[in-house]
Formats: structure tokens, C-alpha cells, sequence
């Protein structure tokens, strides 16, 4: 059973940074590990992806702000936030895929996804 746990939530002002963690119980070759987030009334949307390759992809919102990375000796995934906007508020979930999904439906589609964490929540305010 694969279980992904998130951390670092919290509350900051706009131009503040958060840096957010997700703990992953498996990786493989084909891994791929990605952040979504869900505003009250919204879709679900894609943050940032990162393949086991190393390829990064980020959403044109977050461009620029937010970096992803992971550290594969913790097994931890992270999402690095700066220059949050009030518009950046949301739960953030981080999401693996092991089975190719990614590639073929896109790294930021939630529907390439079957494995997400609890999420975790970020609020900015202005």
C-alpha cells in the first residue's frame, strides 16, 4: 500500500514562503510525484511534477515562485513556495504515479494520478 503524508501547511503573509514536505512510501523508476491544489469552489489543479528523470513542470501560475525537488534518501518530496499571493491559498495534495500515467495524460492532470496524500493547508493572506 502506498501512503504519501504531507506537512508544512500553514498560514503567511502575501510575499512570504512556505515550504512544503511529502513523505512517500515507494519509488521506482517509473515514479512520478507531483502537487496539486484545491480551492474551496475549484477544480483541482496541477502545481508542479517531477519525473524520476529529474524533468521538472510547473503550472504558469507558480512559475518562477515555486520549485519542486525531492531528496531520495528521505523519501521526501518538496515543494518550495515564494512570492505567495493570496490566490496561492488552497489544500495542497502531493500525488505519485508508478504505472506511466504522467506521460500519457500529462504531468499536471490529476486523472494520471493514483495515489494522493491527505493534503495539507495553505493560506496567504494579503
Amino acid at each position: 500500500q502506498v501512503h504519501l503524508v504531507e506537512s508544512g501547511g500553514g498560514s503567511v503573509q502575501s510575499g512570504g514562503s512556505l515550504k512544503l514536505s511529502c513523505v512517500y512510501s515507494e519509488y521506482t523508476s517509473s515514479t512520478v510525484l507531483a502537487w496539486f491544489r484545491q480551492a474551496p469552489g475549484k477544480e483541482r489543479e496541477g502545481v508542479a511534477a517531477i519525473e524520476s528523470d529529474g524533468e521538472m513542470h510547473f503550472a504558469d501560475s507558480v512559475k518562477g515562485r515555486f520549485s519542486i525537488s525531492k531528496d531520495s534518501d528521505k523519501n521526501t518530496l518538496y515543494l518550495q513556495m515564494n512570492s505567495l499571493k493570496p490566490e496561492d491559498t488552497a489544500m495542497y495534495y502531493c500525488a505519485a504515479d508508478y504505472g506511466g500515467w504522467p506521460t500519457l495524460r500529462g504531468p499536471l492532470q490529476s486523472s494520471a494520478y493514483s495515489y494522493w496524500g491527505q493534503g495539507t493547508q495553505v493560506t496567504v493572506s494579503s
